[in-house]
């Protein structure tokens, strides 16, 4: 990994100038952010002055320039990953949802089109899953490689996945716990920076990111989402680096399944062609930006894209990623053999009709009540429970018939995570309009 260049010491800065600079609407140089930002992350500037800087750019904002800056200044804080000998490199990030397992599918997909995918992924917090987390159901597996063995992976397989390091953009690491214990974290621009700081660290040419709007994601507007959409793609691009988005649903999970082992699951069944069908028109489109990133023609590229879920060869690329990085990759091929938790309960509609409303963040919760994810960093979760989608939005359903199951582990939670499915579910008596999957896309 390179190491970022010599930064500046803070011995001549006046904070407090920097404070009242940004309280008043100003907008800060490149320089004053690298003595603040690279100040704090090495200790020579209190928590108490980085808090009252977060909270005057939470009321005022950054002008695209600054945010772009504040995210290269992040970026250089620690190590970067050096991806300079690896062709065609693309890297996709999600903003969080629930049953977001396209990962598990769309990297493998672009190592089979020819593209070289060595990323980071994070593990799951709150109610949204983490692609580390579903990947250790795979017994075995392990997100530690040394970088050398790393980069040969990526070379050989043309996929490779790490476990985020403090290394690599620690500024954000410092900031981000700063912001969730000052009330600064819903804030645009640092939102951004956060994002972009550790895709600009992981070396990738091109990025793609899914940025999900609605109930169970972090953006609940549109408006919302195409904002920040904009600002990462403006960030990428004055970086140097092909950056596209698309904007995507999330009032309802992603797919039929939530909870680690049983979206690993389905996430196979998509890379035999046999998924569910807005997992699958997903991340084709996915799949489609990257390529198109490359110069290819968007038609033909979700034509190959496809093929990649029919042809086997998707599949063969998720097999042998797995087995590099020591998992048993037997469970590619008896995905039964996984482990899910063995309680079953379902929650019934309560009427007959159509399924109105099925709330992501209540289906996200529910898997956290039951053991499926963390409330704090470090905790262990259980891969085998979770919360299965049997009836989407615009089915019609009968009175008593099952809506959603609930796999349970000897009855934990299961009562909590009931009430929270009961609360997101509307069955209403006539056929709600269909919602689009993809609601917009910023290039």
């Amino acid at each position: 990994m390179a190491r970022p260049l010599h930064c500046p010491m803070t011995s001549a800065l006046n904070i407090p100038d920097l404070i009242r600079k940004k309280r008043d609407g100003e907008a800060h140089t490149r320089a004053e952010l690298e003595q603040l930002v690279l100040g704090y992350t090495r200790g020579d500037v209190p928590d108490y002055q980085v808090s009252a800087w977060l909270m005057a750019v939470y009321l005022r904002g950054m002008t695209a320039g600054e945010t772009a800056d504040l995210t290269l200044v992040m970026a250089d804080s620690g190590d970067q990953m050096d991806l300079g000998d690896l062709p065609r490199t693309v890297d996709k990030h999600s903003t969080g949802g629930v049953g977001d397992k396209t990962s598990l599918i769309l990297t493998p997909m672009l190592a089979a089109l020819g593209l070289t995918v060595a990323k980071m992924s994070g593990r799951g917090l709150a109610h949204t899953g983490g692609t580390i987390d579903k990947l250790e159901s795979f017994s075995g597996w392990s997100p530690d490689l040394p970088e050398d063995r790393f980069l040969a992976q990526a070379s050989e397989i043309g996929l490779a996945l790490i476990g985020q390091t403090r290394d690599l953009a620690p500024a954000d690491g410092k900031l981000y716990a700063l912001r969730d214990v000052t009330a600064t974290v819903d804030c645009l621009p640092l939102i951004a920076s956060s994002i972009m700081s550790k895709k600009l660290a992981s070396g990738a040419h091109t990025v793609v990111l899914d940025v999900k709007v609605g109930a169970g994601a972090f953006m609940r507007t549109l408006e919302d989402g195409r904002g920040l959409a904009r600002a990462m793609v403006d960030i990428g691009t004055r970086a140097g680096r092909q950056v596209r988005a698309v904007l995507t649903d999330m009032d309802t999970p992603l797919g039929h399944m939530a909870g680690n082992s049983l979206e690993v699951q389905e996430a196979l069944s998509t890379l035999r062609g046999e998924g569910p069908e807005d997992l699958t028109e997903l991340c084709v489109a996915l799949a489609v930006e990257a390529l198109a990133a490359h110069g290819e023609d968007p038609a033909e590229a979700e034509a190959r894209a496809r093929a990649t879920l029919t042809d086997g060869s998707a599949l063969a690329k998720f097999r042998a990623f797995v087995k590099a990085q020591g998992g048993d990759a037997a469970l590619v091929d008896y995905p039964e053999r996984l482990d899910v938790a063995p309680g079953r309960s379902d929650v019934v509609a309560p009427a007959s009709g159509f399924v109105e409303r099925l709330d992501a963040l209540a289906v996200g919760r529910a898997v956290l009540v039951l053991g499926g994810g963390r409330e704090r960093q470090g905790e262990a979760i259980d891969h085998g429970v979770g919360v299965e989608v049997l009836k989407k939005p615009g089915e019609a359903v009968g009175a008593g018939e099952p809506v959603l199951r609930l796999y349970h582990r000897d009855g934990r939670g299961l009562e909590a995570a009931r009430a929270l499915l009961e609360e997101g579910l509307a069955v209403t008596d006539r056929a709600p309009e269909p919602q689009p999957l993809i609601l917009d896309r910023v290039n």
